[in-house]
Order: C-alpha cells, then sequence, then structure tokens
C-alpha cells in the first residue's frame, strides 16, 4: 500500500468512524472462508457493517477522529474487524448467537454511544443494552398501562353499576 493509498484509507476510516454512534471492535482471525462469509451474512441481515482493517490504519483514524475513543486503541493488536451498528446491542446479540457453532469472533471491545467497554467479558453487558425503539416501546407501554387499567376498571364496573339499579329497580316494581 502506497503512501497515498494509506491517507485516503485513514480519512475513509476516520469519515466512517465521525458518522457513527457504535463500533465493536471484534477478532475473527481463525474462521474459515465459510464461517466468514455467514458472519457477513448475519451482519447483512442485520444491518451491521463488517469491515476488516489494519491496525495502525485504525489507530490513526480514531486519533484524528473528533470521538474519544480512550483505551480502544490499545487493544488493537492482531486481527481487528469493525462493526458499524445503528442498534447499540446487535453487534453484540450477533456475536453471540455466531458463537453457539464457533469460538470466534472474540469481542475486543466496544464504543457504544460515548461509552466504552473492554473484553469479551462485556458481551452480556452489550447484549442487554436496549435499542432507541425498544426502550420507546416500553415507555410508550408504561404511559398505555395506567390509562387502560382505569378503563377497563370503569367499563367493568359501569356494568356491575348498570346490573345492581336494574336489580333494585325490579324489586321496587
Amino acid at each position: 500500500m502506497t503512501k497515498e493509498e494509506k491517507k485516503v484509507a485513514i480519512e475513509d476510516l476516520k469519515d466512517a468512524l465521525g458518522k457513527m454512534k457504535n463500533l465493536y471492535l471484534a477478532d475473527i482471525a481463525g474462521l474459515d472462508a465459510i464461517q466468514t462469509s455467514n458472519l457477513r451474512q448475519a451482519c447483512f441481515n442485520e444491518n451491521i457493517k463488517l469491515q476488516i482493517v489494519k491496525n495502525t490504519l485504525l489507530s490513526k483514524a480514531m486519533e484524528a477522529s473528533d470521538h474519544n475513543f480512550g483505551e480502544l486503541t490499545n487493544i488493537l493488536k492482531g486481527n481487528t474487524s469493525l462493526m458499524f451498528s445503528e442498534s447499540g446491542n446487535a453487534p453484540a446479540k450477533v456475536i453471540k448467537n455466531f458463537r453457539k457453532k464457533s469460538d470466534k469472533p472474540i469481542l475486543k471491545g466496544a464504543f457504544i454511544e460515548e461509552a466504552i467497554y473492554l473484553g469479551d467479558d462485556q458481551l452480556d453487558k452489550l447484549v442487554a443494552i436496549k435499542s432507541k425503539d425498544e426502550l420507546i416501546g416500553e415507555i410508550i407501554t408504561l404511559l398505555y398501562s395506567p390509562t387502560k387499567n382505569v378503563i377497563s376498571s370503569l367499563q367493568s364496573g359501569g356494568g356491575k353499576l348498570t346490573g345492581i339499579l336494574k336489580s333494585l329497580s325490579e324489586r321496587s316494581s
């Protein structure tokens, strides 16, 4: 790779890092061609961009980026693959699901909405992170539930009240 090609690659990575909110760094070394293809397909299905990068280029792009990647630059050793996603937990779910059949990919670290997670032991925490859509759904459910209970109580109570009034009117006649 020429010096000019490296500059272009660093600039492209810097642009990609600037646009993303969620980034996972994973080690996929040791996967054969079929497994790698299956991982790429799983990522594609979940709207995750998977990219294999050179550590030195990624390190320089991280340093030039507007984001503070902190300790993530220190884990750039060996094979590194990037997983870009709009959802904070989608790559973690793909990794966890994929590891039911293989011992890879190994999570090196993640950058989720400005928070940094280091190490494979963080995978379960990352899977548990709720996406924006999931949080909005929970809030709507919480707001809707009391209203539904009040309406239900009024409807069932109204039926009882009507029944009682009808019985009382029949006794008086």
